[in-house]
């Protein structure tokens, strides 16, 4: 587990000014990465950390010297070399020696009072002026099922008689799901069609969607992988870990209820995932970890999934929401509306569960792999992170302003997923925005 360190500092601040407001998603404590260029530019990607409302060109930082620590052959200087290429990918597989030193050196760099702050200014780049690819090279992904209090919401609405399997209190559940569809911030997806069994009828049809919804989600990037055969243990498993971002898991809940029963989701999923283009890492976390317990009245984890240290750790206090902009919103310039929010400190599972249950059968995961988390609901009804459960099924749509309301999604709509974290004693750090948008009919 990642311990605190210097660049946890609440009370460093950072010569970029707009890194140093309350509210800011980047403080200096943050420094996430992304693949970004210039907009508008045929430029190749590379790779940036954000610091307030600027994006550092890692690899322009280095060509002019003013990364004072990365020293040749130092693990900071393989980490900076790596972030020359177009995604995350070859940093990830360098492991945590490298990025924990590499993030020092960006920490000190950036800080108040750094001596070559002036030389450091021409490798900024305006956030308002980049955009972004997708983090990593995204070779699988898996979506995990850890919120217990939406995997009891919807099997009540599935599964009346029945709403939470047995297998759910012993398992990370999970599906395998698609790379192919997995998009930036900022993608628009047709609505989907697939076939529908609709209440009252005896035959299936195909048809778009009815029942669009989101998915409030956080994906967790792998870093170094493991070999074949050989399963990660649970006090290892977050060293394999690189960072943590926003994830939306689009749904066809109307394609999902006819088909996935007895393999799980299929056509309801995989036309498109959203995610922030942000990797936060774990070691920026670390401040706002938290204590896992598991009711006394429950199965307690097998071995392999239980350690005194994912105990006494392996939660994150994670603020979660989810944010919706229609069309009539958008035509009129009116603010989003608020749909709901939670925490992750909520999941039953943690992050070390889901790497060291994946990997129990001998499963290799490699560099830039993604997992989900699963839809986080909390113990309330206003927590809950889709409109599958904020709406009874369908049953009681959701009031917004502007005299709207939504059952599910309709064309036009925009879902921006937010993220953040805070406590006493340590800075607010956010996770940045993973948007996307259900296209309108007909373009």
């Amino acid at each position: 587990m990642t311990r605190l360190n210097e660049t946890h500092d609440p009370g460093l601040r950072s010569w970029v000014e707009s890194a140093n407001a309350a509210e800011a998603d980047f403080p200096i404590q943050n420094l996430p990465f992304a693949a970004f260029r210039r907009a508008g530019t045929d430029e190749a990607f590379r790779i940036g950390v954000a610091i307030g409302d600027q994006v550092l060109d890692v690899t322009a930082a280095l060509s002019t010297g003013a990364l004072a620590d990365v020293t040749p052959g130092s693990h900071a200087a393989q980490g900076a070399a790596a972030c020359a290429a177009p995604a995350l990918n070859g940093l990830m597989a360098l492991g945590p020696a490298a990025w924990s030193a590499l993030r020092l050196a960006l920490s000190r760099a950036l800080r108040r009072g750094a001596a070559r702050a002036d030389q450091l200014r021409s490798s900024l780049v305006s956030r308002s002026a980049v955009e972004y690819a997708l983090p990593a090279v995204i070779g699988d992904y898996t979506d995990f099922y850890t919120s217990i209090y939406h995997a009891t919401s919807v099997g009540r609405l599935f599964r009346p008689d029945n709403p939470l399997l047995p297998n759910y209190k012993w398992v990370p559940i999970a599906y395998h799901g698609r790379t192919s569809s997995i998009g930036v911030s900022g993608q628009v997806f047709q609505r989907p069609r697939g076939q529908v069994l609709p209440a009252g009828e005896t035959a299936p049809s195909v048809r778009p969607t009815g029942r669009l919804d989101y998915e409030l989600e956080l994906g967790v990037f792998i870093g170094t992988g493991n070999s074949a055969g050989q399963p990660i243990g649970i006090d290892d498993a977050e060293g394999h870990v690189f960072g943590i971002t926003l994830l939306n898991d689009w749904s066809a809940r109307d394609v999902q209820s006819w088909e996935y029963q007895p393999l799980g989701p299929f056509l309801s999923k995989n036309f498109a995932t959203t995610i922030s283009p942000w990797v936060v890492t774990l070691e920026a976390l670390a401040p706002y970890r938290a204590q896992w317990t598991r009711s006394a009245g429950d199965p307690q984890p097998l071995a392999y999934l239980d350690s005194a240290v994912n105990r006494a750790e392996g939660a994150f206090d994670i603020q979660l929401e989810a944010w919706i902009e229609t069309a009539a919103m958008r035509a009129g310039r009116r603010a989003p509306a608020r749909l709901s929010g939670t925490s992750f400190r909520h999941a039953y599972w943690t992050i070390a569960q889901m790497v060291a249950h994946h990997t129990i059968n001998g499963c290799n995961l490699r560099p830039g792999d993604l997992l989900g988390t699963g839809t986080q609901s909390g113990p309330t009804p206003e927590q809950a992170g889709s409109l599958l459960e904020l709406t009874g099924g369908g049953k009681t749509p959701i009031a917004l302003p502007g005299g709207e309301s939504r059952t599910f999604l309709e064309d036009g709509d925009a879902i921006a997923l937010r993220a953040w974290c805070e406590r006493p004693g340590a800075p607010r750090i956010g996770l940045g925005e993973a948007r996307g948008i259900v296209a309108l009919a007909g373009s």
